[in-house]
């Protein structure tokens, strides 16, 4: 079921798809920092800007779980590439959004695009990496993450700073259109997966997907390792606006420092992983995560240089906690139904995407001051999923494993 790349067309392959990935991450993520601006834009509260968050979880969810009816059924890359098109669409929509209605309007149409996007990068590297490296393959596509809190994130708030909050959503925009030109000559058909015989009717592959107990364990697994991220993550700017002190003209600071860190940090943990057990590796950096999601939900009032302590440490093992995840979620999939599993988890990780962030908005309020308050209840439900999360791990079986493939990185 593998496709079988050089060592450099698979690294131009998994750095075309970091770029890709690197557009939808940096899409979702500007929302969190410009969660002040926005509220004094609109005029609007925690609740609502938990909606705004919350709408592309959601239609991401949807999304993802009608792409399952028919993700198996194309060619990878042309599917990649169409939906990553209308991505940009909808993200230039929000750019030119008049109001909070549209602009909820318009990140719902980016998420129901996003949520397909995001399900065929992890089916791809899956298609393409065996089981020994894909670890190692899953921390280079993560570099997105990385590039986009140390470069995106702050190069966007310089915009939405100094020109206007909408330039953040074009410079979005012309990414797509270079990776698109990118990812056309870079990426390679994957039709392997394509089965000849006709089936009895569109949600047959999901239906299969649902009959493997391993797959449920995997979904359930994967939505507690969401859960107990984005529960805190979407309120950690207006928090340390409001709360720990921070200006909002220092906050690219927080990103720049806490992506840095994730840069060097997320391939060793990808190697790290592939050598020592991806199980326990992920379970090793769980246990570490608890420690700053405590303390980012907690510390008060603080000067700059505390608060990237605490939340640099934040970023790499929330976020370190991914990479095994997914490689460990990715390889309990049944090779030819991979794509439609990996649809099914997008739309598994949206959901509980956006259950938490809407959690997350209830749980805290803001007072007359600005202040948010009850922000450490949140911490508490992280840290709860987090834990469930690393007692259910072992409770999935990779049976997507090729030992007699050499286990051997591109140079």
């Amino acid at each position: 079921m593998h496709t079988t790349l050089t060592p450099q067309h698979e690294k131009y392959f998994l750095l075309t798809l970091a770029g890709i990935q690197f557009s939808h991450v940096l899409d979702f993520m500007i929302m969190m920092p410009l969660g002040p601006i926005l509220m004094s834009e609109f005029g609007i509260g925690t609740h609502e800007f938990g909606l705004l968050v919350a709408s592309y979880s959601f239609s991401a969810a949807i999304s993802g779980l009608l792409g399952a009816t028919f993700i198996d059924r194309f060619e990878r890359k042309r599917l990649l590439l169409v939906m990553f098109a209308l991505f940009g669409l909808a993200t230039l929509a929000c750019a030119l959004a008049p109001g909070y209605i549209t602009l909820l309007v318009a990140r719902g149409l980016a998420g129901a695009f996003g949520g397909i996007m995001g399900a065929m990068i992890q089916t791809m590297v899956g298609d393409t990496i065996p089981f020994a490296r894909r670890a190692r393959a899953s921390s280079i596509v993560s570099t997105a993450f990385s590039l986009s809190t140390v470069a995106g994130v702050p190069l966007s708030l310089w915009l939405a700073n100094h020109l206007q909050w909408r330039a953040p959503f074009v410079f979005i925009a012309a990414l797509v259109v270079l990776f698109i030109f990118v990812g056309i000559r870079v990426l390679p058909e994957l039709r392997l997966h394509i089965s000849k015989e006709k089936q009895a009717h569109p949600f047959s592959a999901m239906f299969a997907v649902l009959r493997d107990f391993n797959h449920l364990r995997a979904l359930f697994f994967s939505a507690l390792l969401i859960f107990s991220g984005f529960t805190v993550i979407p309120y950690i700017t207006v928090y340390a606006v409001g709360n720990v002190g921070i200006s909002q003209q220092d906050i690219p600071f927080v990103y720049f420092a806490g992506g840095a860190a994730t840069f060097f940090t997320a391939r060793i943990i990808g190697r790290w992983a592939d050598l020592r057990g991806k199980v326990n590796v992920y379970r090793l950096i769980a246990v570490a995560a608890l420690f700053p999601l405590l303390v980012v939900t907690h510390i008060g009032a603080a000067p700059l240089w505390m608060w990237l302590v605490a939340t640099t440490p934040f970023f790499v093992l929330v976020s370190g906690r991914f990479i095994p995840a997914m490689a460990i979620i990715t390889s309990a999939a049944q090779p030819q139904l991979r794509g439609t599993f990996m649809s099914l988890n997008a739309t598994v990780q949206s959901f509980a995407m956006g259950l938490a962030t809407t959690l997350g908005g209830f749980l805290i309020t803001q007072d007359g001051a600005g202040m948010v308050v009850g922000y450490e209840r949140v911490g508490y439900v992280a840290v709860a999923a987090n834990l469930l999360a690393i007692w259910f791990v072992s409770r999935i079986v990779m049976h997507d494993q090729h030992p007699n493939l050499p286990d051997v990185a591109p140079k």
